[in-house]
């Protein structure tokens, strides 16, 4: 069995759905979280200067969405076949498009701004949520072919960054993302991460 290291700062964020997934699976591994004063010195060392950093037996590797397909495709999570795969591929990429229009208002410094991008995203937060439910109650509880897969997980482990950034819960309007959520901490394997998992915000 390889050696699996994960590197990252000291918060759920982009290293939870790997954490989850790991977790899932029932695979070792180190979870690697650095203080932030270090990360400048750190940064230097990690591919591409950014994290977070998947070591496997050594060898390191970035891009938190292509390390968690290839631990999805390890533990069945990954579809039962390329259009399945594909249709879980474009629902973790309308998770991060969602974070990443939250992202873009929330680490806005300038108050001016951050007040019309505010607007913005009130308007965006609902569209995708809205879409996402919809994905959920057709496919029998699940984003994908009415079964668990990596999309589901990815979108319960990084819910508290956007509920976060956000300031409240933002699936509260939403049944089916509500009982995905639901499902997902009932399974025996992330119900034990998450209560053994170090408590953070974010």
């Amino acid at each position: 069995m390889p050696v699996y290291k994960l590197t990252y700062f000291p918060v759920k964020a982009l290293g939870e759905p790997i954490r989850f997934l790991f977790s899932y699976a029932g695979i070792d591994f180190i979870d690697d979280r650095f203080d932030r004063e270090d990360w400048p010195k750190l940064k230097t060392t990690m591919p591409f200067g950014q994290v977070p950093v998947l070591e496997v037996d050594g060898k390191k590797i970035n891009q938190s969405v292509a390390i968690c397909r290839y631990l999805a495709k390890q533990c069945g999570l990954a579809g039962k076949n390329d259009w399945e795969a594909l249709e879980i591929d474009v629902a973790v990429d309308n998770i991060h498009d969602l974070r990443s229009k939250i992202a873009l208002f929330h680490y806005e410094s300038n108050e001016a701004v951050k007040a019309e991008k505010r607007r913005m995203v009130d308007e965006q937060v609902p569209f995708y949520l809205s879409r996402l439910n919809d994905q959920v109650k057709k496919n029998g509880g699940y984003f994908v072919g009415g079964a668990l897969s990596w999309a589901d997980l990815t979108f319960v482990a990084i819910l508290d960054y956007l509920n976060f950034m956000m300031g409240k819960d933002i699936i509260e309007p939403y049944d089916s993302l509500k009982q995905l959520k639901q499902k997902v901490l009932e399974i025996p394997a992330i119900k034990s991460w998450v209560a053994k998992r170090p408590p953070t915000d974010a």
